[in-house]
This record gives C-alpha cells, structure tokens and sequence, in this order.
C-alpha cells in the first residue's frame, strides 16, 4: 500500500477563506482567517470547502480498490488491465471472521494459521500470473485474460475531489468499522491532509 499527493489547490485555505467572503468583499483580502475556518467547521457550513481540491496516488490492490470506488463524490482514473499488462500482487496478513460484527476481523490467528494463508496467497498468485502470461501468449486479450487473476493484484489509481469529500471521506474510513487495509490507506492520506491543511486539521481534531 502506499499513497502520495499528485496535486493540491495553490494556497487552498487561503482560498476557501476567500471564497467564504464572498458577500463581505473589503475583506476578502484579509490574511488572517483561522477563526473563520473553524467557524465554518464548527457550524457545519461544508459547503465553502467545495473551492479547493486534492488528487492522491493509491497503489492497493483490486479488492480495496473496488471500496475505495464507491465514494461518488471523487473522480477516479484508475490502472487499466485492458491496456497494460499487471504486475504484481498484494500480499495481506489472516485474520478471523467477527461473530458478531460482519465489518470486523479479529487478529487473534494461530502462526501456523497466518502462514498457510501466506503461503496459499502466494501459490493462487504464482499460478493465476502463469495463467495470465500463457493466456496472452495464445494471443488471448488482456481483456479476457484478466479474468484468470485474483482480486489481491495490484492496481494504482488517482483520487480527486474536493476538500469537503476528503473531509467526509476521513471521517468516515479513518474510523471503526472500515477494513483494516483501507483504513490504513485512509490514514496514510490523512498524513497528507494534515501537511497541507493544518488549520482546517486542526480543528478538525485530526
């Protein structure tokens, strides 16, 4: 898994200030805008964050990918395996099923458990990726032959929305109930955010 900033709005919460002045214009200009932004946050008026934007790098793997999609408020550009050949794969830790949370998993596993699922990855990959290649060598499409792989192949994939879809987005996948893979995803952006954003972090309690 690993995340990294593509693009960020110039001086976004300087920005979002500004915008937020909109009806007060002799001040729009003023550079000290902290209480405004908190004062936004804490009224919940979401919608002046719509004004500056962020696009984020995921690499993860298809399985997660597909979470990650289901957030229609950011636009997606997403690797494509009918172009390009894949590459490589995912390789994720067991853990056990929750009895009475279907959203959670427990690490409470045996080692002996957690390295037979290790090693079952890593055989299903090295067969479905020979698969792969002699499907295409038969000169079967990239297309079809992607068919053969796992939902644990890699993909890499641009996120791009708006400051208050991040800021939902966050909340949502940083907190109980998110898949630990994505959840970690979710934390590396936060990173992101907090490095570009500080005030408006700050006051959400990031």
């Amino acid at each position: 898994m690993k995340t990294k900033l593509i693009w960020v709005t110039p001086d976004s919460e300087k920005l979002i200030a500004y915008c937020a002045r909109v009806s007060n214009p002799k001040n729009q200009d003023n550079e000290d805008y902290k209480n405004l932004l908190q004062y936004c946050i804490k009224n919940k008026h979401w919608s002046i964050f719509e004004m500056a934007n962020m696009c984020v790098e995921i690499e993860t793997s298809r399985a997660i990918s597909a979470q990650i999609l289901r957030h229609k408020s950011f636009n997606f550009q997403e690797f494509s395996q009918r172009y390009a050949k894949v590459q490589d794969f995912e390789l994720y830790n067991a853990r056990r099923q929750d009895e009475k949370n279907r959203q959670n998993s427990i690490d409470n596993l045996s080692k002996k458990t957690k390295e037979w699922f290790e090693l079952t990855q890593k055989d299903v990959q090295c067969i479905s990726m020979t698969a792969y290649h002699d499907s295409l060598k038969k000169g079967i499409a990239k297309e079809q032959a992607r068919f053969l792989l796992p939902m644990s192949i890699s993909t890499k994939l641009y996120m791009s929305g708006s400051i208050r879809s991040w800021i939902h987005y966050l909340d949502l996948r940083c907190g109980n109930g998110t898949q630990k893979e994505h959840k970690e995803i979710a934390e590396s952006i936060k990173k992101i955010f907090i490095k570009e954003f500080p005030i408006l972090s700050e006051s959400l309690q990031y």
